[in-house]
């Protein structure tokens, strides 16, 4: 038996919730217990106590907790969220978005958790622009924030689904940009300790062909047939208001067709990381990441 931990709710994990639903894990001869930390921060943590044995979580957890536990502690074995699942959505449409339209906007960023504003300011900085600069709103909730939106006290926020999918759906908003668009940008796989991945490789094999079922199934059906899959995660969300924006999401690429992590993507949100002060050195490709049970899961092994 595994313990496996989400590290919070959401819409773009889809996948993950997915393999649970498609009991893709059992199929496979392994019992897996599902849970939750505290709190997001305490995610990797919580691989070293009584909590999780393995988490979906994004390789910046890991990246975090290498930085001050040392090289090669977490490993990730598979992911499933291969892009920025993040968007930019204004008050006014903005067909022609360029990063220097959020330097003349009342912009509020994600406060929940530090990933999707790293990975902005990196955008911005790359465009050429200081994202200290901008003139931010005080740090708020998304849900905060799309009201501030709605009432016209900032011009654009950062969220994720479903709120992108409420604003567009009531008028209130327009998307000015999908950070997917950016291109690889590795956002959520599976992790564990290094000690758990040694001792039990045949229950991240397990793993890894649950995260390519439930990838194959999501890219062959369509969103309607997803949030049915799916509703009762996310109980208080209206079917087709989950339906629109798990098609958002697909449309945008924002998962893999396989578990395996790309090097580019793990680059560029390590660039990201960096270039935020959120680590201040090199974490190796290799010390975070051990492809194999994904490769085999590719390649029907």
């Amino acid at each position: 038996m595994v313990r496996l931990f989400e590290s919070l709710r959401a819409v773009f994990y889809a996948p993950f919730y997915l393999a649970l639903e498609l009991d893709a894990y059992g199929k496979r001869g392994l019992e897996v217990e599902f849970g939750r930390p505290d709190s997001p921060d305490d995610a990797a943590s919580s691989l070293f106590g009584s909590g999780a044995d393995v988490i979906w979580g994004g390789p910046m957890r890991m990246m975090q907790y290498q930085a001050a536990h040392g090289d090669g502690t977490v490993v990730a074995f598979a992911e499933a969220v291969t892009r920025d699942p993040f968007y930019v959505v204004g008050r006014e449409p903005r067909p022609d978005f360029r990063f220097a339209d959020l330097m003349e906007a009342r912009f509020a960023r994600v406060l929940e958790v530090p990933t999707p504003w790293l990975c902005l300011q990196d955008d911005i900085r790359r465009a050429g622009l200081d994202p200290d600069a901008l003139e931010r709103a005080p740090d708020r909730s998304m849900a905060k924030n799309a009201d501030a939106l709605r009432e016209g006290r900032v011009d654009a926020i950062q969220v994720f689904e479903p709120f992108v999918e409420d604003l567009l759906y009531e008028g209130a908003g327009h998307v000015w940009y999908a950070a997917a668009g950016r291109g690889p940008t590795s956002y959520t796989t599976l992790y564990t300790s290094r000690r758990f991945a040694e001792a039990n490789g045949d229950a991240l094999a397990a793993l890894a062909g649950g995260v390519k079922e439930a990838l194959d199934w999501l890219h062959k059906h369509d969103a309607g047939a997803l949030a049915e899959r799916l509703q009762g995660y996310f109980p208080d969300l209206d079917p087709a208001r989950l339906a629109g924006a798990l098609a958002r999401y697909r449309a945008n690429g924002v998962w893999g067709r396989d578990p395996v992590l790309p090097l580019e993507g793990f680059v560029r949100l390590k660039g990201a990381l960096i270039s935020g002060g959120f680590i201040a050195r090199d974490i190796p490709f290799e010390a975070c990441v051990d492809n194999r049970y994904a490769r085999r899961a590719r390649d029907g092994h």
